[in-house]
């Protein structure tokens, strides 16, 4: 099937936004995707906040989107946006870096207040970097987001049929590819 890339834009190492994300890439490898994970936090912030093109880290983040069918961004939503990690590495990537990819916008946040935030601030940068398909996105309420002591990821029902339909669409609008992601180097 399709090689997807699933990135966390969230800051916090016990992101509800990165277990939402980790629990709907087993979902999508269930269906037969080749899933890769980035977390944004784990790049250097030196490269990051310095625009360093050039840093490995954020030249191996740039190959992984260069390697991908399609791309899952999920972030928290701060200030009715996505968050300034996000931005930081979206701003480092080649202007058309989505270019032939298949996107799948999620949020997540403390209120529906925040809730458009993917169409009024995320989805118009993810179309401005070439995205050939943005698929119908999702905004999650922190609240319907449970991480067990195990790790286990638990998502409120009514979020839940929510997120897998979006989910699915994400699947089926990537067709029949079969990329396979290849380690680099």
């Amino acid at each position: 099937m399709a090689a997807i890339l699933s990135v966390s834009g969230s800051p916090s190492a016990t992101s509800r936004t990165a277990r939402l994300l980790r629990h709907l890439d087993d979902r999508l490898r269930d269906q037969g995707h080749d899933v890769v994970s980035l977390e944004v936090r784990t790049l250097p912030p030196e490269a990051l906040l310095g625009a360093d093109f050039r840093h490995p880290a954020v030249v191996e983040a740039t190959a992984l989107f260069d390697r991908v069918d399609g791309v899952v961004i999920g972030t928290p939503v701060y200030k009715a946006a996505y968050s300034g990690l996000l931005k930081s590495l979206l701003d480092l990537l080649p202007q058309y870096a989505l270019a032939g990819k298949t996107v799948l916008p999620l949020a997540t946040g403390g209120s529906t207040a925040h809730v458009l935030a993917i169409d009024y601030a995320l989805r118009p940068v993810l179309s401005s970097m070439g995205a050939a398909h943005i698929v119908q996105g999702w905004f999650t309420l922190d609240k319907d987001i449970t991480a067990g002591e195990d790790g286990a990821v638990t998502v409120a029902p009514g979020a839940a049929e929510a997120l897998s339909q979006v989910t699915d669409q994400f699947s089926a609008a990537l067709g029949g590819r079969t990329s396979v992601l290849a380690p680099t180097g």
